[in-house]
C-alpha cells in the first residue's frame, strides 16, 4: 500500500460474540484523508470491525476482543474507564444504515451537540450550524426549512442532514455504515460526491455491500470473508487485478 501519514494501524484483530468468532486476525491501516472501503459478502466481519473502530461493540452483551487498534497512534483498547471511551466516540463521527435524524426540528437537530460543546452565542450557533449543513452539501435545500421536522425531509436528505450533524464535532475519522443502501440513485450520487469531498479534510472508513461504489470513491479496500481480510490494498489494483482468486469469484458474481 502506498503511505502517507497513517491514521488508523490495526494488527492481528480477534473479536468475538460470545463463542462466536466474528474477527480473525484481521491487520490493516488507513492512511490520513483517504476513503478506505470494507467489502464482502454479509456476516463476514466488515460491520463488527467498523464498530470495532469507536468500541460500539462494548455496549453488545458477551463482546470480547484482542490485539491492537490504533487511532492516531494510541491504543484505543488500552483503557477501559468510561470517561476515555466516552470521549473517544465523540471524536469518531459515525453514520449509519438507516438516516437516524431526531424528531425535532432541522435546527434543533443540529443545535443539540453544538450546545454539548460549544459556548457560544445563539446567533454564533446557529452561524456554525449553517456552516456544517453547508459543508455537507444540503443548506440549499433546507435554508427555508430550518424550523421544519427533519423528518419531513427526504431520506437522502435525512442522511446528509445526519453527516452535517456529525461534522459538528470536527471529527477526524468519521465511519460509514453502508450510507447508501436506503438511498435511490440521485442520492447515492449525493452522498458520493460529498464522500469525496469531505477526504480533503477528514478520514472515512465505510462498510459497502455496492461494489461499484467501492469502485468509485474508496482510495484503499478490504475485502472480508468469513471474519478475515482476503485481500487488501489499492482499490483500483484490486478490482482490475484481484491477487486472490477468492476476491476474483466475488467481484463477479460468483460467491
Amino acid at each position: 500500500m502506498g503511505r502517507g501519514e497513517l491514521l488508523i494501524e490495526v494488527k492481528n484483530f480477534n473479536a468475538w460474540y460470545a463463542k462466536n468468532q466474528a474477527l480473525d486476525n484481521v491487520s490493516f491501516e488507513v492512511p490520513v484523508n483517504s476513503i478506505y472501503a470494507f467489502i464482502g459478502p454479509s456476516g463476514c466481519g466488515k460491520t463488527t470491525m467498523l464498530r470495532s473502530l469507536n468500541r460500539l461493540n462494548d455496549l453488545v452483551g458477551g463482546f470480547k476482543c484482542e490485539g491492537t487498534v490504533k487511532i492516531g497512534g494510541a491504543d484505543i483498547y488500552a483503557r477501559h474507564d468510561r470517561k476515555f471511551v466516552e470521549n473517544l466516540r465523540k471524536s469518531i463521527g459515525m453514520i449509519f444504515q438507516q438516516p437516524n435524524p431526531l424528531p425535532i426540528t432541522i435546527m434543533q437537530n443540529m443545535l443539540l451537540p453544538i450546545n454539548e460543546h460549544y459556548t457560544a452565542s445563539k446567533t454564533r450557533l446557529k452561524e456554525i450550524a449553517v456552516e456544517n449543513l453547508t459543508m455537507a452539501a444540503i443548506y440549499d435545500e433546507v435554508a427555508d426549512k430550518l424550523d421544519k421536522p427533519a423528518l419531513s425531509l427526504s431520506g437522502g436528505q435525512q442522511q446528509r442532514l445526519c453527516i452535517a450533524r456529525a461534522l459538528i464535532l470536527k471529527p477526524g475519522l468519521i465511519l460509514f455504515d453502508e450510507p447508501c443502501s436506503a438511498l435511490d440513485p440521485i442520492s447515492t450520487g449525493k452522498i458520493e460526491a460529498l464522500l469525496l469531498e469531505l477526504k480533503n479534510d477528514h478520514t472515512i472508513v465505510m462498510v459497502t455491500h455496492n461494489m461499484e461504489q467501492a469502485r468509485r470513491v474508496s482510495d484503499y479496500t478490504a475485502f472480508f470473508y468469513n471474519g478475515e481480510i482476503v485481500e487488501s490494498g489499492e482499490t483500483l489494483r484490486m478490482f482490475s487485478m484481484p491477487e486472490t482468486s477468492l476476491l476474483d469469484r466475488y467481484i463477479r458474481g460468483i460467491i
